[in-house]
């Protein structure tokens, strides 16, 4: 005898299998929806906001204007993502920086234009340039011998840190007499007093910040805002650092050498350090010995034996506390 199943049971069944398909169609549109906007790099990425003013050296800098914006964009976003070289600019900031801020506060140089040897040499004592601009300051043979650097086969004063910044705050001074701001000065710096100055009244523009000029020089001005915002808060732009992560600053003995130095090699062991620690802390020594004439004094410096080391625990004294995540 065959079972007549009731309609209304063949019914329930059919929809509820219409149900369940209808689920799982709907979850698998779900999981290609999910799987479609999931992200391919395992962090992500955010713009970094352009304040709408800042200042610098004592100037005051709006934003709101398209180009200044969009210069401002690209450094500020380039030097918060470029890592590796933004921390090492920490690092050798707190070893240089106590040596560069309290030369330029003699020569009544604003402190902000510390920031100008931070992108001209990534303050690296010993950084060459293309175009053989050389130093912390990045000074063409001819610009250092007008203000005052020796240049010679066997010292190349450029490499002296406390003799270059006395150097690059004459011509800083100098140029800001000229133009009457510190920006002007800045990028004269970069591209040449007789290039801003040509400039200028080929232009008719009022300030250096409205010149149409190469690349580097239009970009020069902003890299140093950049840099500072990001040095006044590193957390805020994602730096994290410990005091251990930066490279500590150094003592020395000072010796005034009055007498030549026929061979550096052999001075340096007699010192108790190295002949590349010799030429490390004294890199405008560009010969393998220092000859002195009548009257003329060099002054080398000599790392302690103390510091030379890192030791474990040690923890370096850093030049701004606000660097440091605690």
């Amino acid at each position: 005898m065959t079972t007549r199943i009731p309609l209304y049971i063949t019914l329930l069944s059919l929809i509820a299998a219409a149900g369940t398909i209808g689920l799982a169609l709907t979850s698998w549109i779900q999981e290609e929806k999910i799987e479609s906007q999931r992200p391919l790099v395992l962090s992500m990425t955010a713009s970094v906001e352009v304040p709408e003013e800042m200042t610098f050296a004592g100037e005051t800098i709006s934003f709101d204007r398209y180009d200044k914006r969009e210069r401002m964009d690209r450094e500020l976003n380039s030097f918060t993502y470029f890592h590796s070289t933004t921390l090492l600019l920490f690092k050798r900031a707190n070893r240089l920086l106590p040596v560069i801020e309290p030369i330029l506060k003699q020569q009544g140089v604003p402190d902000d234009l510390k920031y100008l040897a931070v992108i001209e040499s990534s303050l690296d004592p010993r950084a060459i340039s293309p175009a053989r601009a050389a130093g912390l300051w990045q000074f063409l043979q001819s610009t250092g011998k007008q203000y005052g650097l020796e240049i010679t086969g066997e010292v190349d004063e450029r490499y002296h840190v406390e003799k270059a910044t006395i150097a690059a705050s004459r011509y800083l001074r100098d140029a800001y007499r000229k133009y009457g701001s510190w920006s002007a000065a800045a990028m004269s710096y970069n591209g040449g007093q007789a290039r801003i100055t040509s400039e200028l009244a080929a232009q008719g523009a009022g300030e250096a910040l409205d010149l149409w000029l190469v690349e580097e020089t239009t970009r020069y001005y902003y890299r140093m805002l950049a840099i500072k915002l990001i040095f006044e808060s590193p957390q805020q732009y994602g730096f994290i650092i410990k005091p251990e992560h930066l490279y500590k600053p150094m003592d020395f003995r000072k010796l005034t050498i009055t007498t030549s130095i026929p061979d550096l090699a052999a001075f340096a062991r007699e010192q108790d350090i190295t002949y590349a620690q010799l030429k490390d802390f004294n890199s405008w020594l560009r010969s393998t010995r220092l000859t002195t004439s009548a009257g003329k004094q060099y002054t080398l410096l000599i790392p302690t034996e103390e510091d030379l080391y890192y030791r474990k625990g040690e923890k370096p004294k850093v030049h701004q506390k606000g660097w440091i995540t605690e």
